[in-house]
């Protein structure tokens, strides 16, 4: 059953979202968005991992809708370094300098996840999500860093799956190179007109993790193409969008649920 609309109008429902600093790899302070329910918890935690074109507004209401739906969310801003203007500027900014290194990405995420759980109001599970160049971030973190998540949901990571011509000093490795060591389950949701990845990467992606019996659920959406979710872009597919939500609430509920 879908999540959507599955509250009682008479409980108490708030949200509390605010930029913060946190020490991120090697103990760099960076700026990240902060939403979690208001109450005492305990409540599971979601390192949200913003996709190419940056620390965006649809990521910041994304990062609402997990906590409305409650979740500790925390979503670095990946491009801190590179300074701040508005997120289109930062994200052209990267894209110039090749992106931001995976080293420093992975370091990023894994300090976000020890942040939640950290928090008192912690459950001390902690699940990590992206789209795009997030959804590749995600499984990247997750493989790297495996004592630090439980979860992870990869939406239509394109480059996880590389050519070797493709490999840059900023991103030496493919990410499937590192699926031998995920032990956190993962959720996979990529659209079949999607040019990167193509259906043919996701295979090659199901076929790592089916060689090294991981945990992993995958649905492939017709007629969807690369970000499905975005509402405010002409890629946006409603019912795709929907379903996949729904996806995702219920692989998050089921690995990251209260104790």
């Amino acid at each position: 059953m879908s999540q959507w609309n599955q509250f009682d109008t008479a409980a108490y429902s708030g949200v509390l979202a605010e930029t913060i600093s946190y020490p991120g790899h090697n103990g760099e302070p960076i700026h990240a968005y902060y939403a979690r329910p208001t109450g005492p918890g305990p409540f599971p935690g979601i390192a949200l991992v913003h996709h190419a074109p940056g620390w965006d507004e649809f990521y910041r209401e994304t990062a609402y809708r997990f906590a409305n739906h409650g979740y500790a969310v925390l979503m670095p801003d990946l491009y801190c370094r590179q300074g701040h203007s508005a997120p289109d500027e930062v994200a052209a900014t990267v894209r110039a300098a090749g992106g931001v290194p995976d080293d420093q990405v992975v370091g990023d995420l894994a300090a976000a996840s020890r942040f939640l759980r950290a928090q008192p109001t912690s459950n001390g599970k902690v699940g990590v999500i992206g789209t795009c160049s997030g959804g590749r971030h995600a499984l990247l973190a997750a493989a790297r860093e495996p004592d630090d998540f439980d979860a992870v949901a990869d939406l239509w990571g394109g480059r996880v799956v590389m050519k070797p011509e493709e490999l840059t000093p900023n991103m030496p490795v493919a990410p499937i190179e590192y699926v031998k060591d995920l032990r956190a389950p993962l959720l996979g949701l990529f659209g079949n007109e999607d040019k990167n990845p193509t259906p043919e990467d996701v295979d090659l992606l199901e076929a790592a993790l089916k060689q090294h019996g991981k945990r992993y659920e995958f649905h492939r959406y017709d007629g969807a193409g690369h970000g499905f979710f975005y509402y405010h872009a002409p890629s946006y597919r409603q019912q795709q969008a929907m379903d996949g939500w729904s996806k995702v609430f219920t692989f998050f509920d089921r690995e990251l649920g209260a104790r």
